[in-house]
């Protein structure tokens, strides 16, 4: 046995917890950057954090013009607002944009250099400066890991900058937070959640040496991130629909921030696989949001791994409500990738990539240029080759993803199994 578990020095969940945030940043610096964006900035639980902040620390400034996908411009602007008022704590008030920039701003703020000086994995030296992270959306979980995703305009896909040190101080989960999130944003930020959970859940397992928890990210799946994958593709799958549907709906949107919480704890370690690798080029091609393409990537990369995830997907057709009693994991997971289709569909994520506007000549390069990722390719189940990653596109482009249905049928399905399994 050899596991490790990342997380913040502090977790708070609930509805309400936002109250704790000015104490906590004032506990932690007198002189904060906060960052956010516009939007948010004009709702007024947002500004009464803000104000609130104010009120207990010597100086604050406020950088709200985080957009999507951080690109680097925006990194630099950020970083001259915390070396303007002296940052010594830094508090992200928004989605996983905001939280990513606020990471690499605060690693930029301790160690100087460049983003690019950090790509990859374990490349920070050490500790940040603090950060208490605040998520206003159930998506990305990136309030809870050791990841910031960034836009290099001098790359053809998003980078990663990985390292235990950049985990944030505090994660403070609101779902009160959440519920002015439009629907669109609700559902990709949500099957984002969703698919980390189950990249997470399915993520291929890996053996270990000692040094490796502290020289790798991400090392596959192990029975504590089964756990917390499982129990957040559970409540994710109850709650999604009905969060899009009624965004007052606070029972769902408290699954929801409490499942993106979860997922996050699992991906953290588990890593996550190929749907988050293929979409880092498609993504930066086509300018579509992470959600909606790691979502529509999902149900492709699945099938393509049948053979060495199938008991895992029937497993999780059971986790998520489904009546598979009797069934062979076969049909179980048959039954869950089903399942998936009409769930993706009815939260309005499109079916195929020629639906988003990707050319298919451009589907090898693509391929090539994910399997490149080895910090996610890694982790998917199946195999990594070019070849077998251009397959998965070609399914997702042509919508086929019944071209291969592999017979292992194991038998009738007579109980649940733990959920640890």
């Amino acid at each position: 046995m050899l596991e490790t578990v990342r997380g913040p020095r502090q977790l708070i969940v609930g509805e309400g917890v936002a109250q704790n945030i000015p104490r906590l940043v004032a506990e932690s610096g007198s002189r904060v950057l906060i960052v956010t964006d516009r939007t948010l900035l004009g709702q007024p639980a947002v500004a009464e954090i803000v104000a609130a902040v104010r009120d207990r620390v010597r100086a604050v400034e406020v950088f709200p013009d985080a957009t999507p996908d951080v690109p680097l411009s925006d990194v630099a602007l950020a970083v001259s607002a915390a070396t303007a008022v002296g940052a010594d704590v830094i508090l992200a008030i928004g989605g996983g944009t905001v939280i990513d920039l606020a990471k690499i701003v605060g690693v930029i703020r301790r160690h100087g250099g460049t983003p690019s000086d950090y790509y990859g994995e374990s490349k920070v030296p050490g500790p940040t400066i603090p950060l208490v992270a605040v998520p206003t959306t159930s998506g990305t979980g990136s309030e809870l890991t050791p990841v910031s995703v960034l836009t290099d305009p001098d790359r053809a896909l998003k980078v990663g900058v990985s390292s235990v040190h950049i985990v944030p101080d505090f994660a403070i989960v609101d779902p009160e937070l959440t519920y002015t999130c439009p629907p669109t944003v609700t559902a990709h930020s949500g099957i984002d959640a969703f698919c980390h959970a189950v990249e997470s859940y399915t993520a291929r397992p890996r053996p270990h040496g000692p040094r490796d928890p502290v020289e790798q990210v991400f090392l596959g799946r192990n029975q504590v991130t089964d756990h917390y994958a499982l129990l957040a593709a559970e409540r994710i799958a109850r709650s999604l629909r009905r969060a899009v549907r009624d965004g007052g709906d606070k029972d769902a949107r408290a699954d929801m921030s409490f499942g993106a919480m979860l997922a996050g704890i699992a991906f953290s370690h588990a890593g996550n696989a190929a749907p988050h690798a293929l979409q880092y080029p498609i993504g930066a091609a086509t300018h579509t949001p992470h959600g909606l393409g790691v979502g529509l990537l999902l149900p492709y990369a699945l099938d393509a791994a049948r053979d060495a995830v199938g008991d895992r997907l029937a497993t999780l057709a059971r986790v998520c409500g489904l009546d598979v009693s009797g069934a062979s994991d076969a049909d179980a997971a048959d039954a869950f990738l089903t399942w998936l289709d009409e769930f993706l569909a009815d939260i309005g994520i499109p079916a195929t990539l020629a639906d988003i506007g990707v050319a298919r000549a451009d589907l090898p390069r693509f391929a090539e240029m994910a399997g490149g990722v080895t910090r996610l390719i890694q982790n998917h189940p199946g195999p990594t080759d070019t070849a077998s990653l251009t397959a998965i596109l070609e399914a997702a482009w042509t919508g086929d993803r019944r071209h291969k249905r592999p017979d292992f049928d194991q038998g009738p399905v007579t109980a649940p199994p733990p959920a640890g399994a």
